[in-house]
């Protein structure tokens, strides 16, 4: 009996492990119940509880939609730049090449969270560039840590300094390498391989 419920534990267990790890690789884009995003069945009734009203859901087309464009559209948020500042280049990707899908994952977190467009999109910046970190800061403010604010991370004016020239020093590394195997700077102009200067004319 013993032996039995040894078995049956560790089984539950397992499952429960299965479970977790299916939830923290969700994407944002999908639902925004990964990692501390609620209940679907509850959306709406947090919708009401965000300022203005909140956004909502639009069943006939299946998308979240602002009620008051001035506090919960683009305008009340921050742009590209913000995101790069921010949280790095991978949310700065995804709204470029997804920008449909980022804005309603920013419109759910707002409705769901009952929070402002900023707030929102910091916390889905933050997500894209890291699932797991996010999750687990979420989780510890469950328990009582403090709220992070990720709306405003970065922003520090020596942190914007700092990441203005380190940006600036690896594009101009960048456009120098690319610039210099086009020129057969590091060889001589003859052949077909990137080190020697026919960058555009490789015979693909």
């Amino acid at each position: 009996m013993v032996a039995l419920n040894t078995s049956s534990t560790l089984m539950m267990m397992t499952a429960m492990l299965i479970v977790c790890s299916s939830f923290a690789t969700t994407s944002a884009f999908q639902t925004i119940s990964s990692p501390t995003t609620l209940r679907r069945s509850s959306l709406l009734n947090m919708a009401a509880k965000a300022k203005g009203g909140g956004p909502r859901f639009d069943k006939t087309t299946e998308k979240w939609i602002v009620t008051d464009p001035a506090t919960q559209g683009p305008e009340a948020g921050y742009d590209l730049i913000g995101s790069l500042y921010r949280a790095g280049p991978v949310p700065f990707i995804q709204r470029v090449i997804n920008a449909e899908q980022y804005e309603q994952a920013v419109l759910k977190y707002m409705a769901a969270e009952g929070c402002d467009r900023k707030e929102a999109q910091g916390n889905m910046d933050a997500y894209f560039e890291n699932p797991q970190d996010w999750a687990y800061q979420k989780m510890q403010e469950q328990n009582g840590a403090a709220k992070k604010d990720y709306a405003n991370a970065n922003m520090d004016p020596k942190q914007i300094a700092l990441s203005t020239i380190w940006a600036g020093v690896v594009f101009w590394f960048a456009y120098y390498l690319v610039t210099g195997l086009a020129e057969g700077k590091w060889g001589k102009a003859e052949g077909t391989d990137l080190l020697h200067g026919n960058l555009w004319t490789l015979p693909f």
